[in-house]
């Protein structure tokens, strides 16, 4: 039988990239969608093909077609969301940032884990065929010690002098306690902070951050630059920022015996050029323009993950990781200095 999936909230994301990544996967279906409006989930499920519109979440939850839920509501709503539907005994995948405080993050996992339901986050950067063969590379130790680690995911829009709008249902992102107290970092900072994770296969340790917001006066950042350490000693550095129109949003790893770099990876569609110049390996990959294929493939490997028991390829761990790097994030920003980040076990 197919993967029966519901999405929770009709934003932007599900309507453009989930919704329809669900449609194209294999042996996958949408059979449901909620919303606080019912107007806004029976025009979503019609234009989707969803068979039943909701607003009531209980009710969704009850419905039998579904499988699996991919929350896409408010972040701060994230945790509420999925520990009603592992407690309705549905599969979650969340949308990044998995939650606002580490608090929930905690109960998001302990809440799936003990309900026995798989939970991902939607960190669709480690589907990419070039990320998934760098960070082989790098694990096989074809660059030798890695010493520097580097990723940027920036945009804006040219000549405007300032970031691009927020329309409709996005509102909510320029609302601090909706959003989580980050912007840019909580659109596209966190991919690339997963992103030198998933490459390394190590945790952060130390941050130390310098943002154009965390204050008073601009409690929101536009763009954001931090220098990380890695467990090893490896150190790397993240920008982000919504004030970039021309951002080639790049990462680059270095190693005692190498590189290995990604041109214009780092984006929603699949894209771009990954080099591995080495001692021991020499290669180019070129990605055509995929606009769904990330997303096509994070719900394929977690629906495969259901059905083989495993973690999807971005846990439930990796999103609290990431929730723990944020928070120090702003932490750093605020306080002006560097903030050491303890391991976290749940």
């Amino acid at each position: 039988m197919p993967l029966g999936w519901a999405i929770i909230s009709t934003g932007n994301h599900p309507d453009l990239k989930i919704a329809p990544a669900i449609t194209a996967a294999h042996d996958q279906e949408l059979v449901a969608v909620y919303s606080r409006d019912m107007g806004r989930a029976q025009a979503f499920a019609e234009k989707h093909g969803a068979a039943s519109a909701y607003d009531s979440l209980d009710d969704l939850l009850k419905d039998s077609k579904v499988d699996a839920v991919f929350i896409a509501s408010p972040n701060s709503l994230h945790s509420q969301h999925a520990l009603q539907a592992a407690r309705a005994g549905k599969h979650v995948l969340s949308e990044k940032p998995m939650t606002t405080t580490l608090e929930d993050a905690v109960a998001m996992v302990r809440g799936c884990r003990d309900n026995g339901v798989k939970l991902g986050t939607g960190y669709h950067l480690r589907t990419h065929p070039g990320h998934i063969m760098a960070q082989r590379l790098i694990a096989e130790g074809a660059l030798g010690h890695i010493a520097m680690a580097q990723a940027q995911w920036g945009f804006g829009v040219r000549g405007s002098g300032g970031p691009p709008p927020r329309t409709g249902l996005r509102l909510w992102w320029d609302d601090p306690e909706l959003i989580g107290g980050a912007s840019t970092m909580m659109g596209t900072g966190v991919h690339a902070v997963d992103l030198l994770r998933f490459l390394l296969g190590e945790e952060i340790t130390d941050i130390a951050a310098l943002t154009d917001g965390q204050t008073g006066e601009r409690p929101l950042e536009q763009v954001a630059a931090m220098t990380l350490r890695f467990e090893s000693g490896t150190v790397a550095t993240m920008c982000c920022g919504r004030l970039l129109p021309d951002s080639r949003n790049d990462f680059a790893i270095y190693g005692s015996d190498g590189r290995i770099t990604g041109r214009a990876t780092l984006w929603e569609a699949r894209q771009g050029r990954v080099e591995v110049v080495s001692e021991t390996v020499n290669q180019t990959e070129v990605y055509p323009n995929q606009y769904l294929g990330n997303f096509i493939a994070e719900l394929e490997d977690f629906h495969q993950a259901i059905q083989e028991d495993r973690e999807p390829v971005a846990t439930g761990m990796d999103g609290l990781r990431v929730v723990q790097v944020t928070l120090a994030m702003i932490q750093s920003a605020r306080e002006g200095r560097t903030i050491k980040i303890e391991p976290v076990e749940v």
